[in-house]
């Protein structure tokens, strides 16, 4: 089947999404927010805005009213500190595979049919795993972020130390995307994190990754399926998905053997001779990672191969990576009575 998933798996929030918003005409004049005080008389800000305006040609007024309008929000800095990524396996699985999110999803495959084929035909990344991203990120696009991206981002930027960096350059990004689309800058809604449209891109990621994959002259993650699975998929062939080969396997811990460290990058082979039993069909110089999930009562472990090291770029959570495999495992089975288990 075209539709085959290249994994072993038993069948067994980043539900802060993003509000969809439309995407003018870049040609339209780029609405300027509403003035009212905040961020603007800040120095730390100030400085920010002296490098874009030298950096990027911004007007100062526009980038300085987006500022005035943007607002603190506690909630921000606490959902940065509390991400559903720490919680135990046993806790964050439930999450995103259960019974709705698995019957929404066979519902949504069927819907999207010809579009997921011409995805996986051009960018050779499986249909269910396109699913399974838009299945966690945003419940096929059901569930959206209530926050001010350029709320978010600011936040973030000027009050979380420890990624300020980080925050600072996709604020950056933001302000360069909303001029490129015309968009008055306190408008677009998102996650805690400033991610953007149903498959919860940062800007800088839309800027880069996001494509017009029906041709209407758009390139639209917020209503158009079309480019939002294309954008999933060239994001993952841009960050070096291999068509057709193995995500993820299940392994064991040879008895007395110390497990190595889980979520070091490492080879198959280093994993073999620290006492990691696995496919014999996996070859030494293989990339891998060790993934322990941990259950109520033990600790299960499996190995994530370079497809699944590709999704850790979508999100860097091992916990993360084995939710999309599971979902859209089991998607498939439930899809199509079978499964798509690899040989």
């Amino acid at each position: 089947m075209t539709n085959r998933l290249r994994y072993a798996l038993p069948l067994s929030l980043l539900l802060a999404g993003c509000a969809h918003y439309p995407v003018s005409h870049p040609s339209a004049r780029t609405p300027a927010p509403a003035a009212v005080s905040s961020y603007a008389t800040r120095t730390e800000v100030k400085q920010f805005i002296d490098q874009v305006v030298q950096k990027d040609g911004f007007d100062r007024t526009w980038v300085e009213r987006a500022f005035a309008g943007a607002q603190y929000r506690q909630s921000v800095i606490d959902a940065i500190t509390r991400p559903f990524e720490a919680k135990p396996w046993y806790q964050y699985e439930p999450i995103f595979v259960n019974d709705a999110r698995i019957a929404a999803g066979t519902a949504f495959w069927d819907q999207q049919q010809a579009i997921l084929k011409k995805a996986e035909d051009q960018y050779g990344v499986p249909a269910g795993i396109l699913v399974a991203i838009v299945g966690v990120e945003s419940y096929y696009g059901r569930q959206h972020g209530g926050y001010p991206v350029m709320d978010a981002l600011t936040i973030l930027s000027f009050d979380y130390p420890p990624r300020a960096p980080f925050f600072q350059g996709e604020l950056e990004q933001f302000l360069l995307m909303c001029r490129e689309q015309s968009l008055d800058p306190l408008k677009p809604m998102g996650s805690y994190a400033g991610a953007m449209g149903t498959p919860q891109f940062m800007p800088d990621s839309y800027r880069q990754y996001a494509v017009d994959f029906d041709g209407d002259g758009k390139r639209d993650i917020w209503d158009d399926w079309a480019d939002i699975l294309g954008s999933v998929a060239n994001y993952f062939r841009e960050h070096g998905w291999k068509k057709d080969e193995l995500i993820a396997v299940p392994v064991a811990i040879k008895l007395g053997a110390t497990p190595p460290e889980a979520a070091t990058p490492t080879t198959a082979g280093a994993l073999r001779q620290a006492g990691v039993v696995m496919s014999a069909g996996i070859p030494d110089d293989a990339e891998a990672v060790l993934v322990a999930l941990q259950g109520q009562d033990e600790t299960t472990y499996w190995v994530g191969l370079h497809n699944f090291r590709v999704i850790t770029q979508y999100n860097k959570s091992p916990l993360y990576a084995m939710a999309v495999v599971q979902l859209a495992n089991a998607v498939a089975q439930r899809r199509t009575g079978e499964g798509h288990a690899a040989p």
